[in-house]
């Protein structure tokens, strides 16, 4: 028996691809599809890539989800702790792709999003949706809070050097690259052809809202208070992260420690890859992988991690899959795609 599934914010970029993944996933039935705005709309007329063209977005309504396994909240910051808490009240499994339930405390919250959290009692309920490093709250939970993009591809570099002891935990420096589908579809000027067409710039420098959550994260995994600075920068690319991590090792601290550090951490990983050769995002895009690569200069303790993802699939719609995979008992990679397209 089939798995029933519903995608809320089904007309955005997250949105379709979290269609497009479920549709081919053996263990998911993908039963309704609802919108706001482009509520009425057909499917075809919102994303032509996907098959089943006829099927029509719907307004949201929780009485329409009761009988829903799984509902995959794809809705902006904000959007999705009404409709969370309404599905979770009925029963029914929510996956939350946006950042109302990422971090633990309402404290944090309200310093980091400026306002009150509507359930603050929920903050840290929530399994933060990092399969390769929260597995066991995951698979446990019947409300989990998908990361963002940004703090995925730093998390899963930084965490597991943390946790091995092997660098220091301040003075870490995340340096962000990401193409303008993580703006979202919604056009504005900064996202627009003309604002990023043969440009490169920086946005929100010390004051984006992944940075607390990379924070959080990362001390989470492993144990350890860590302090960074992050700076992301929007580049003329449609999909993709890349981010270069500075770190300073401990002394005696070699090459081989960090490769060991990390295959004793992703050795049941699936979708993370360790490479000789610094990746490129035209390498993940399409997939749900994480590519990392390092050097390290032992003169002078100094450490780069490059990490490389999709950030509408392994940091947004794949990762909510991989997550309810978890959830439900089906194998972690079912339904996810393990190749990139390239060129």
């Amino acid at each position: 028996m089939s798995t029933t599934a519903a995608v809320v914010g089904a007309s955005g970029y997250a949105g379709g691809e979290l269609i497009r993944i479920l549709d081919d996933h053996p263990g998911f039935d993908l039963e309704l599809l609802a919108a706001h705005t482009l509520a009425g709309e057909s499917l075809a007329s919102v994303h032509p890539n996907l098959m089943g063209g006829d099927r029509v977005l719907v307004p949201f309504d929780a009485d329409e989800c009761g009988d829903i396994d799984v509902v995959f909240l794809a809705l902006p910051h904000g959007a999705s702790a009404g409709p969370a808490m309404d599905l979770v009240g009925r029963g029914v499994t929510v996956i939350d792709l946006g950042s109302d339930f990422r971090l633990a405390s309402h404290a944090s919250y309200r310093t980091t999003y400026g306002s009150e959290h509507m359930f603050p009692e929920e903050l840290g309920r929530w399994a933060y949706g990092l399969p390769e490093l929260f597995r066991d709250a995951i698979a446990g939970s019947d409300r989990v809070a998908v990361p963002g993009c940004y703090p995925t591809s730093a998390v899963l570099a930084i965490a597991p050097l943390v946790s091995a002891g092997l660098v220091e935990p301040t003075g870490i420096i995340v340096d962000s690259l990401s193409g303008v589908s993580g703006a979202g579809r919604t056009v504005s000027a900064g996202s627009s052809f003309g604002s990023n067409d043969e440009s490169v710039k920086a946005y929100k420098v010390l004051e984006h809202r992944h940075q607390p959550e990379m924070i959080e994260a990362i001390t989470g995994a492993s144990g350890t208070a860590v302090e960074l600075v992050f700076t992301p920068h929007l580049v003329p690319m449609q999909r993709g992260i890349l981010s270069t991590i500075y770190l300073r090792t401990v002394d005696s601290v070699g090459a081989d420690d960090i490769g060991n550090a990390y295959a004793k951490a992703y050795s049941d990983a699936p979708f993370v890859h360790v490479l000789e050769t610094p990746p490129e995002t035209r390498w993940v895009v399409g997939s749900n992988n994480a590519m990392l690569s390092f050097r390290h200069d032992p003169a002078s303790n100094r450490l780069v991690v490059l990490s490389a993802i999709d950030n509408l699939v392994k940091g947004a719609s794949g990762q909510a899959v991989q997550c309810a995979n978890l959830v439900f008992g089906f194998d972690e990679t079912s339904g996810l795609p393990t190749t990139g397209w390239m060129p």
